[in-house]
């Protein structure tokens, strides 16, 4: 079977893969009774929808620690910036070097991952609002996030990292993809055989979709490659890949979209009739006043410049930014 690495670059598309993509899970997500309880947190589009294209690589931090299933129930105390992890109904056992010491020397191997669904709510897994206990037995008012999650986090800062329940959320849900594709692409056609033609090969297909969620980071990134940074190709691919991923982490919002595709429509000034031109401008404005979902002005879009586009705008991520059967843009 021919590899990523064998195709060329052009032909990387998301609906394209012949292999699944390696992403991270917590072990319950996928129906394993590891939970304090000795049950499961099963996710069905986890476990379903996504199985199709995520290789997945699941892990329970607290199985691996040698806490047991059943076990009593885990929290976090003390000062939320560095909590400690307790058995709740255990005062002062602190049992957070046993549960690191399993999970540090794993998340050490996580290099070639490309994503990471995590259980929510938990003290281990949880990426936001986890409760952090006094010694007065309330919480703080500040939240943090789990103890494996906050050194997958500090491990791997660009890895796109989701929680199982934000994933019920469409915007959430498909900034998520989004960003996990385009880790992929970026560790298989730069990272693997790093060059400035590369860098800038990918770049250009990204262009577009970078410009949807962020004005300030394509500009900055056009100037990173425009040949005049003095930095080393290496130095250069790390902060370019920061800047990238730092823009990806934050949903596109409807008005940037709207301006991305205006731009695009721009491709086919000189090859498709005004009158056309108007009808595709006119759904863009339907998208914008919430009328139909992005799906519909990127599909005609996308129509016309197959026909009447460069290879440049044709190959543009922006379109598919991850497999087009998923239907996600009908949801935002």
């Amino acid at each position: 079977m021919t590899t990523i690495e064998q195709l060329p670059q052009k032909q990387f598309h998301a609906d394209h893969l012949n292999h699944r993509i390696p992403v991270g899970i917590s072990a319950c997500l996928l129906g394993d009774n590891v939970r304090f309880n000795g049950g499961h947190s099963r996710s069905t589009y986890c476990d379903q929808h996504l199985s199709d294209y995520f290789d997945y690589q699941k892990f329970c931090p607290e199985v691996a620690a040698g806490f047991g299933t059943p076990r009593p129930t885990l929290r976090l105390e003390g000062n939320p910036e560095a909590p400690r992890m307790t058995y709740s109904n255990q005062k002062g056992g602190d049992v957070s070097d046993v549960f690191m010491a399993a999970s540090q020397p794993y998340i050490e191997q996580l290099g070639h991952l490309d994503g990471y669904i995590l259980m929510k709510n938990s003290p281990s897994c949880g990426l936001e609002r986890i409760k952090v206990y006094q010694e007065n037995g309330h919480p703080h008012m500040q939240r943090t996030v789990g103890l494996f999650t906050r050194a997958l986090k500090a491990r791997y800062p660009f890895l796109p990292v989701e929680e199982d329940g934000r994933l019920n959320d469409p915007m959430l849900r498909e900034n998520f993809l989004t960003r996990v594709f385009a880790h992929h692409e970026f560790r298989h056609c730069v990272n693997a055989k790093p060059s400035m033609k590369a860098l800038i090969a990918f770049h250009s297909r990204y262009k577009y979709l970078v410009m949807a969620h962020s004005q300030s980071a394509y500009k900055q990134l056009g100037k990173m490659l425009s040949g005049n940074d003095p930095r080393t190709l290496d130095e250069l691919k790390a902060a370019y890949f920061e800047v990238f991923m730092t823009a990806l982490s934050q949903p596109a919002k409807r008005k940037n979209h709207c301006n991305v595709l205006m731009h695009l429509i721009g491709y086919l000034k000189r090859s498709v009739d005004s009158s056309i031109r108007q009808d595709i401008l006119n759904v863009v404005e339907q998208y914008r006043r919430e009328e139909v979902n992005l799906a519909t002005p990127v599909a005609l879009l996308h129509h016309y410049l197959k026909h009447h586009g460069s290879q440049y705008v044709q190959e543009q991520r922006y379109f598919a930014p991850y497999p087009s059967a998923l239907g996600i843009r009908n949801t935002i």
